[in-house]
């Protein structure tokens, strides 16, 4: 018969539409299901990253409060971290001729406020741009950006000592917190950089140093030379 079979045809073709809708939906809760575990996931190892990252911060900005040895003669050393470096040179530029040179390698697990290694006042203060080699090396010292703090003693009027605050490979910030003609006592805060870097002290000839290469030193604790 004419058209027979057409009606079935046609319920036929809505049960399959209704199929597609059907498996369509099932097929985006699945996919909902398994995008929500990878977000979810995602989610709780990103929030795991977030909180090493925080414990990491909060443990590079420490900033402990040194205990000052009360030696009136003594020179501190500026910064925490391990000398490298014991020699001569002619620093011209503050310290006006030849000089001792103690260098220090921080790593950045390493305290990074400096201190103030003697009672006096900031006479001289100077941003130097450079590169950012490999602060462990001693080349770095010469080449990468760096700032030169000079201090004028208050008990010995004259005496200069002078801190240069050098960048490196990871540290990209040089924060000093002294202006120049400020007075500062020895072991205060004066100045941060940030992550691994190298901090240099330029002292008198007439000075007998009291540390050695290898030494690790604390940042207003240590006492890194005496007056001769």
């Amino acid at each position: 018969m004419k058209h027979k079979g057409k009606a079935r045809q046609a319920g036929y073709r809505i049960i399959q539409w209704s199929l597609v809708f059907l498996l369509a939906i099932l097929g985006g809760g699945v996919l909902a299901v398994v995008v929500g575990s990878l977000i979810s996931a995602l989610a709780a190892l990103l929030v795991v990253v977030w909180i090493v990252f925080l414990g990491f911060v909060l443990f590079f900005f420490r900033d402990p409060t040194p205990v000052v040895p009360q030696v009136p003669e003594a020179i501190l050393s500026p910064n925490h971290g391990t000398i490298d470096v014991i020699d001569r040179i002619e620093e011209d530029e503050f310290m006006g001729g030849p000089c001792h040179r103690i260098s220090t390698f921080m790593t950045i697990f390493d305290v990074h406020v400096q201190k103030v290694p003697v009672d006096g006042h900031l006479a001289y203060l100077k941003y130097h741009p450079g590169e950012f080699l490999n602060a462990l090396r001693l080349e770095a010292a010469a080449h990468n950006e760096n700032i030169l703090l000079g201090f004028e003693s208050r008990d010995r009027p004259g005496e200069r000592i002078g801190v240069r605050l050098i960048a490196g490979l990871v540290a990209r910030r040089i924060v000093p917190w002294v202006e120049l003609s400020e007075p500062v006592t020895r072991g205060e805060r004066m100045s941060l950089i940030q992550f691994g870097s190298r901090c240099e002290i330029y002292l008198p000839l007439s000075m007998k140093l009291e540390v050695s290469v290898g030494q690790k030193v604390v940042g207003g604790e240590t006492i890194v030379a005496r007056r001769g």
